[in-house]
């Protein structure tokens, strides 16, 4: 099998591990990276710089740029004579009724960023297999890291590409789909997010794909890790994560932390805040990060503003839904050393309550 998708736990070195295969290909393999957000591409830019510069035939594109320079630019007058791709909507969409050319295309010739998946899934059949063999010809390999940040027609764009002669790797952690490159599309919306890992399994039952999982963080404290764990039930069927971050400090793991004691928590420590959006954690003026916008990030420490939905969690065990679970997660296996929640009130929660007069040392 040529195919091949690890799924990996925060902290555990994903893009690193693509770097160094990349690194440890022959000379004229032609290899091409693929990723979705520009803080990804640029950090896959500069690691490759570093551990394989002398490899010429490693291109690193995002995921956007890669549906129009190798399936709308080169192939839409298969589908629409005498009309070429000039730009790229990123914000517009079509009219609810468009039709036609008006459906992928603006008046200026741009192609609407809702409907560039859709067009180029339907390029692969117009060009009827040219568009196929052309990626062939170019590429050896594909690698796709941050895969579970795919959504609608991109799924189909991926069959395709397992379907062709070009080795397809793929990288990613379930656990961590916040982040959609379409997220109002209705196409494939049973793989949504976090539910991306059923078209995975799917594809290993076909035989067209094997999954390995790496279930090490070098990152994140052993009771980070464990807490991280319980986010998603167990009908999710995640392993259990495992930690090698050996580090003792004298405040490590996860704790609760009330109201009245957080200025003398952030004096302490300095954790970086994190908070879901702008309507939580109003109750204190701290320089936060979105838990969206933190992915990708590492800290020591973290305090986290919670949601109504994550205290109740904390305090009861009540499952999250599929969206904020995977975004607690990101925020929880941001931090290295120890994570606080703001909570008043433990209810049924066993976390450890830290209080000025412990003592501890940050």
């Amino acid at each position: 099998m040529a195919n091949f998708i690890m799924l990996a736990v925060a902290g555990s070195r994903k893009t690193q591990g693509i770097v160094e295969h990349c690194a440890s290909l022959p000379h004229d393999r032609r290899a091409l990276v693929l990723t979705y957000t520009q803080a990804n591409q640029s950090e896959l830019r500069s690691r490759l710089a570093k551990y394989a510069g002398d490899r010429p035939n490693i291109v690193v594109m995002g995921w956007f740029t890669f549906l129009l320079r190798e399936f709308a630019r080169p192939f839409l007058p298969f589908m629409f004579a005498g009309e070429r791709v000039c730009g790229f909507n990123f914000e517009g969409e079509p009219h609810r009724m468009a039709k036609g050319r008006n459906r992928f295309l603006d008046a200026h010739g741009c192609v609407y960023r809702s409907e560039l998946g859709r067009l180029a899934h339907e390029l692969v059949g117009a060009s009827k297999g040219a568009l196929l063999r052309r990626i062939e010809c170019i590429y050896d390999e594909i690698l796709i890291d941050e895969v579970q940040d795919l959504s609608g027609h991109d799924w189909e764009i991926v069959d395709v590409l397992l379907s062709s002669a070009a080795e397809v790797r793929m990288v990613g952690d379930i656990r961590q789909a916040v982040l959609s490159t379409n997220p109002r599309s209705g196409k494939n919306k049973k793989y949504a997010y976090a539910e991306a890992v059923n078209w995975f399994r799917e594809r290993e039952a076909l035989g067209v794909l094997s999954i390995t999982e790496n279930t090490t963080t070098w990152r994140c404290h052993p009771k980070i890790a464990e807490f991280s764990d319980t986010i998603f039930d167990a009908s999710w069927s995640f392993p259990c994560t495992k930690s090698v971050n050996e580090k003792v400090t004298g405040h490590d793991g996860v704790f609760l932390l009330r109201h009245a004691h957080v200025g003398e928590y952030l004096r302490r420590f300095r954790p970086q805040c994190l908070r879901d959006s702008a309507n939580s954690g109003k109750a204190f003026d701290l320089e936060y990060i979105n838990f969206r916008l933190a992915k990708g990030m590492t800290f020591n420490r973290v305090l986290i503003a919670p949601t109504s939905g994550i205290t109740y969690f904390v305090q009861t065990g009540t499952y999250l839904d599929p969206i904020p679970a995977a975004k607690l997660y990101v925020a929880v296996t941001r931090a290295a050393q120890s994570v606080a929640f703001i909570i008043d009130k433990p209810g049924k929660s066993t976390l450890p309550y830290w209080e000025p007069e412990s003592g501890d040392q940050p």
